[in-house]
């Protein structure tokens, strides 16, 4: 059996239908690549990356922050129920090989703060720009487009 690639699509609950466009090519773009999709599980960027990926045939793990497996989107093959409220965001770090940060608010700033401590790459779809206390720019990897993201991606996982 082939090793398993997991890839994490961090964002909003709530977004624009541009942002939902961009997740969704992505979550396209992830299933096509044979990865798995984890995401947070609720609606948003999650939910629009999840349809994306569903659409294209990918499996699509949902970390929810609640104590109900039925919480999450309708687009997740898997929902795993973990009652840890936002505490969450670092299961859904430490699970992913590479994660991709879509727009995105406080949560999604926290899941690329966990993942960069965690020595996982993270790439940038119109997301934070993050400096440190020096002024020094985190190791977001910038993307333009879904394409881009997806690029990035491969290249890191050498795929």
């Amino acid at each position: 059996m082939a090793e398993m690639v997991y890839i994490g699509v961090i964002g909003a609950a709530e977004c624009s239908g541009e942002v939902a466009a961009h997740a969704e090519k992505l979550g396209e773009g992830i299933a096509r690549l044979g990865a798995v999709l984890v995401c947070g599980g609720r609606g948003g960027v999650m939910e629009a990356a999840a349809r994306g990926a569903r659409s294209a045939g990918g499996t699509v793990v949902g970390i929810l922050p609640g104590n109900d497996p039925r919480g999450g989107n309708r687009y997740l093959n898997v929902a795993v129920a973990t009652g840890l409220g936002d505490a969450r965001n670092a299961v859904i770090a430490r699970t992913c090989d590479v994660l991709v940060a879509v727009d995105g608010g406080y949560g999604t700033l926290s899941e690329i703060g966990l993942a960069l401590k965690m020595g996982k790459p993270v790439v940038g779809l119109g997301t934070w720009r993050c400096t440190d206390c020096r002024g020094k720019d985190a190791e977001v990897i910038p993307a333009a487009d879904a394409e881009e993201a997806l690029r990035h991606c491969r290249l890191l996982l050498g795929l």
